[in-house]
This record gives C-alpha cells, structure tokens and sequence, in this order.
C-alpha cells in the first residue's frame, strides 16, 4: 500500500496533504495562481514533454486539486482521477473522452434531468448512438447491448427516484462484453458505496451535493482506471472544464468531515422516512434502507446506509405538491441537495422539467413527487416542520 493511502479511507480524507511549504503550515494554503515556473530551460522542456510531473498551468493541474482528487482516489478506491469545474462537466467529459462516433451509449433511463439531455440532445449530433433500459427490468439489460456497445452509465440509487440497481451484475455485463460501466455515485457517496470494489471501470461525482456539505461551491470528478483516466485528463486539458483551486480547496477540507456528516444524513433521513410511512396525506415513501423499498435488498447488499434523501408521493399531486412547498418554514426551496441545510424540491417542475411527460413518468417522476435532502439539523425539527406543511397540504 502507498504511503498516501495506508490509513483507512476515512483517516485518508483528513490526513492526505500537498507537501508543506518552507512556512511549515498545518493547514494546506490555496495555491491561487494560474501558472508555474521552472528553474531553467531544460526543466520547463522535460515537463512539457510529460517528462517529470511538475504542474505547468491551473487549467492542467493545481496542488490544491491534485490533493481534492488524491483524497477521492482514496475514499473511491480508484487508481486515478481527474477534477472537474461541477458534476456535469465530469459526466460530460467520461462521455466525450470515451466514445467516439459510431459508439453506442447504453443509459438507464432513471437519471439526472440536465445527463438525460446530454446524452438524448446533443451526443447524437456527434455520431453517438443511445439508448435506454430500465433500471427496473435487471434481467433484461443485455438485450440492449449491441456489437457497437461502448459504455454503460447508471446512477444509483437514481435521482430523484431512489432506483437502486445491483452494481456487481452490470459490472459483469460490462465485463463480458468488454464495455466501459460508468457509476454515477453522487447520491451515495463513498462513504455508503463503493462501486470500483462492485466492478465498475469509472465512477462520476457532483462534488457540489454531498461533498461538499455545506452548498458553497461548484465541483466535479471523476476517478477510475488510470488508462481511462488518462483520457478525460487529455480531453480536459484541451478542453478548459477545469476545477478551480479555491474550489478544490473548500471541497478537499469538506472530505475531512464527509464520513461524519453521511452518518448525521443517513440516520436522520431514515428517522424521517419511518416517521412518514403510513402518514395520510401521502400514498409512498421511498428510501434504501426501508423494507418496504423495491429494490432493498440489493441497498442492504452494496450500500452501508440509505444516504441523505427521502422521497414521497403526495395524494393530491400537482396542486398538493405547490401548497406543501408554500408551507414549509424551516426547510429550503433551492436547486441543490446534500446541504447542512434541510431541502424541499418539486422534480417535476425543476430538475427534470425539460423531459416529456412521458419521459417523467417512465421513471417515476409524478406530479406530487416531492424529494426531500435531510440536513444537519435535528431530526424532530425537519419531521415538525414536514408534517406541518403536510396538514396544509390537503
């Protein structure tokens, strides 16, 4: 084991550090420049001739980002791994890095409002062919793999939808065709799940939701077989989506409490997914971690805990869901989730509006969904607060 990785992930986040400056600080300073300088000639050349590992320039690497993306290497398992500007531009550059025109993409259809328009909108403009199986149907998954079939890209669990697929049976579908399998891993975390050790080739991350904790910056990464990796690194440096030092900064100290603060989530939002099972104004709750969830035994298999979000369905829908949201006095209206914060958010008219109706409610996407990112603050306030805006709802 390397030296940087022979403590326990959780001791990694802490403790993984940029070498100290001749200021012997404690605490890593930010490195906010946009270039570096060589002691001669000779050096400057063998650096870009990828001689030595010296950074050149912050759109191509920064210590800052080199320790953010070193502490994910770590928690995640992976070889390698490059840090994006937010969660898009990673899933956006696995994509563009790996697949070439003529490759197909083999989607679950239950994703991310702005990755469905990725993939259904613009990667058919460069030759990428897509299609869609349901994440819900594990056994007819290989159907969809044709002659062509470049990569497999999955989020569990899904957002907002909770759908949870078994990791280790699509690595082997990956596996035997020899097919790339992209894991979305931003709702679980690698405190919860660890897809490399499941099989999966490359994982992707928002870094800006749970990673962060506390809704302040933007970031992305993703992390996987350093062959894979070194792809999106030159497909990124070209192309500009690089994170900014401040950023990594901010996100490598929020990893230091990462573990902490997934156990604080994922027990509250179990607290709060049982205190609404059988609550009246509401025909479903949906989380990983409840016997009730479709797909709980298969959470119970690859995930250590349900993680930090709680959906349920509204009996009145559309109009029920505006007046819920309108009541609500200590949660947030806001476009995000994995804050300190306690969030309310209405899927179906914001982070998956721009999908058909037909496209919402192929994956669960009702009128009266309601997806709720528990927070930091105790639990009886965030059930006091939901249960009251639920008798308003009617």
């Amino acid at each position: 084991m390397s030296k940087k990785n022979q403590y326990q992930p959780d001791t990694n986040a802490v403790r993984i550090q940029t070498a100290r400056t001749n200021e012997m600080e404690h605490s890593t300073p930010m490195f906010l420049t946009s270039s570096f300088c060589f002691d001669n000639a000779e050096e400057m050349r063998a650096t870009f001739a990828d001689e030595t590992d010296f950074n050149i320039y912050s759109r191509f690497s920064n210590p800052n980002v080199d320790e953010f993306v070193q502490k994910m290497c770590s928690l995640e398992g992976a070889e390698a791994g490059y840090a994006t500007a937010s969660g898009m531009s990673a899933i956006f550059a696995s994509f563009m890095a790996l697949l070439k025109a003529g490759d197909h993409l083999l989607s679950a259809r239950s994703i991310f409002g702005s990755t469905h328009t990725v993939i259904t909108k613009f990667l058919p403009k460069w030759g990428i062919e897509v299609s869609y199986f349901d994440i819900n149907d594990p056994a007819g998954i290989e159907a969809h793999v044709k002659p062509n079939t470049r990569m497999i890209f999955v989020e569990t669990p899904s957002n907002p939808g909770l759908e949870i697929i078994d990791i280790a049976l699509l690595a082997g579908i990956a596996d035997k065709h020899n097919i790339i399998l992209n894991v979305d891993n931003c709702f679980a975390t690698p405190v919860l799940q660890r897809p490399i050790e499941l099989g999966a080739h490359i994982v992707t991350h928002s870094a800006t939701k749970w990673i962060d904790g506390q809704g302040r910056v933007l970031g992305g990464a993703v992390v996987g077989k350093k062959e894979l990796i070194k792809e999106i690194y030159t497909f990124c440096r070209s192309t500009g989506p690089s994170m900014s030092p401040f950023n990594a900064w901010v996100l490598s100290k929020s990893l230091e409490t990462l573990h902490i603060r997934m156990e604080r989530h994922t027990g509250s939002a179990l607290q709060l997914a049982k205190a609404l099972e059988g609550n009246p104004h509401l025909t479903s709750v949906k989380y990983p971690f409840l016997p009730s969830h479709p797909q709980y035994d298969i959470a119970q298999k690859q995930m250590s805990g349900g993680g930090g979000i709680v959906c349920f369905e509204l009996k009145g829908g559309l109009e029920s869901g505006v007046r819920f949201l309108n009541s609500l006095q200590l949660l947030s209206l806001t476009a995000n989730l994995g804050d300190s914060r306690s969030i309310a958010s209405h899927p179906a008219s914001t982070t998956h509006a721009k999908l058909t109706d037909a496209e919402r409610a192929s994956v669960g996407i009702t009128p009266g969904l309601i997806r709720i990112s528990v927070g930091l603050e105790n639990i009886k306030d965030i059930v006091e607060d939901i249960e009251m805006a639920l008798e308003k709802s009617k």
